[in-house]
């Protein structure tokens, strides 16, 4: 058992973990001084090219492509760049228990890292149906989607499958259902999505424009069973063959991958630090990303943060937060004067030759529909309190889509006659 001691720690080596890297080097942050440490055998990468590129038949991502941060625009950080900065950078490590009093990190093995300043950058982690004693739920066949070992064994999964039946089942109609569905779908496979809700990311689209997306699903190839749950799952030989419905029909795939949402990493702090129990749930942090220990801060997809623009504590599960909370939390370290995490809510998404982008919020609002679906540009406003509070459009150019981010920015009043919004669509946002 090994001892060592840092003064600036990151636990967790998700997205968060190389833009907090690269803000600690640009604030110069000394050798030695910083370590990171991770369960996964890789150093930071964009995840979200693992439900997108990853999946591709053709030309697909993989490693070191992606290595965080090329997705903000920054340069590639590969292992080799870590240890150029002297940054201690610890893959395949798993932290069994954290002592926040005596600021001490002991792994699985029995080290034990001590810091001066700690960094929760832990995640999310999928739910599982094994959670909820789905029988079948642990036959092999069934994937979840969150690090390269997942998305390997899919890619591994797609190759077999196209020597068998050819078909794939998909659980949840939310974001990684539906560009999963769309990577399986170019792959070739007969491809079924099963969700619960009445059409598509029922969460944000409104019926008219899931109505848009799920023809374009139908249109592939690509079966949708909407107000479906998977009550259970056969198989033969420990290989999963089929999904039983709730109402009973049978679904037969070699394939099932299962997005029904996440649930933060919180466990290590119960009873340590301030979680927050009902919904957002997470770690409760302050304007600078501060937990109830004022030497320890929480980053993205755990952190429940005040979204002062909005009047709400939230913790946004996306990659535009992971990287901003990131550089913000080392900003708040490094210098004490660092004002609040202001942050604006965004949300993306690409599908086929599609894409789309939300800026602000869509919850508790009116939503007001602009544009033609058939020229695959469109969008949607969302009003509260006769203000515009969020702005979506799929198919914008980047001078669109930031149209789109200063009108959530701004939040300009609403015209009284909402059909007047819907009538203006664009221009109402290149008036601002």
């Amino acid at each position: 058992m090994a001892a060592s001691s840092y003064k600036y720690v990151v636990l967790g080596g998700g997205n968060a973990s190389g833009y907090a890297a690269r803000e600690f080097v640009q604030r110069g942050v000394g050798k030695g001084e910083l370590a990171i440490i991770t369960e996964e055998p890789y150093v930071a990468y964009e995840r979200p090219a693992l439900s997108k590129a990853y999946l591709f038949p053709e030309s697909p991502a993989r490693l070191p492509g992606f290595h965080a941060t090329v997705g903000g625009g920054g340069d590639k950080q590969p292992p080799e760049w870590y240890d150029e900065k002297g940054i201690d950078y610890k893959t395949s490590t798993k932290i069994t228990s954290v002592d926040v009093a005596a600021k001490k990190l002991t792994s699985e093995i029995g080290d034990t890292i001590s810091y001066e300043k700690l960094i929760v950058a832990t995640g999310a982690r999928p739910i599982y149906l094994t959670d909820f004693g789905t029988q079948g739920a642990d036959l092999q066949g069934i994937f979840y989607l969150r690090n390269v070992v997942d998305a390997d064994k899919i890619v591994a999964a797609i190759a077999d499958a196209k020597t068998k039946s050819n078909k794939a089942t998909v659980i949840g109609g939310g974001y990684i259902g539906m560009e999963t569905a769309a990577g399986l779908n170019k792959n070739g496979l007969d491809v079924t999505i099963v969700f619960p809700e009445k059409h598509l990311m029922e969460r944000l689209f409104t019926a008219e424009m899931a109505a848009f997306y799920e023809k374009v699903y139908t249109d592939k190839g690509i079966k949708l069973m909407p107000g479906n749950i998977a009550a259970s799952f056969e198989g033969t030989n420990g290989q999963v063959t089929t999904t039983v419905l709730k109402s009973g029909e049978k679904v037969e795939s070699d394939i099932v991958l299962v997005g029904v949402g996440a649930r933060p990493n919180v466990e290590l702090f119960k009873g340590q630090l301030e979680l927050l129990e009902e919904r957002p749930g997470g770690i409760k942090v302050d304007g600078n990303l501060r937990t109830s220990n004022p030497d320890v801060y929480a980053v993205g997809d755990i952190a429940a943060f005040p979204l002062k623009k909005y009047g709400i504590t939230t913790r946004q599960e996306h990659v535009a937060n992971c990287r901003a909370s990131a550089v913000h939390a080392v900003q708040s370290i490094m210098d004490p004067s660092t004002g609040d995490y202001d942050y604006l809510p965004y949300f993306y998404s690409r599908i086929f030759d599609l894409g789309w982008q939300l800026y602000g919020i869509n919850e508790n609002t009116t939503p007001v529909f602009f544009g033609d679906p058939s020229t695959k540009k469109f969008g949607t406003y969302f009003v509260r309190d006769g203000k515009v509070m969020g702005a979506f459009l799929e198919g914008g150019s980047n001078e669109e889509n930031a149209l789109m981010k200063k009108v959530a920015v701004e939040q300009p009043p609403a015209p009284a006659d909402l059909n007047e919004l819907g009538s203006q669509g664009l221009s109402f946002a290149s008036k601002l």
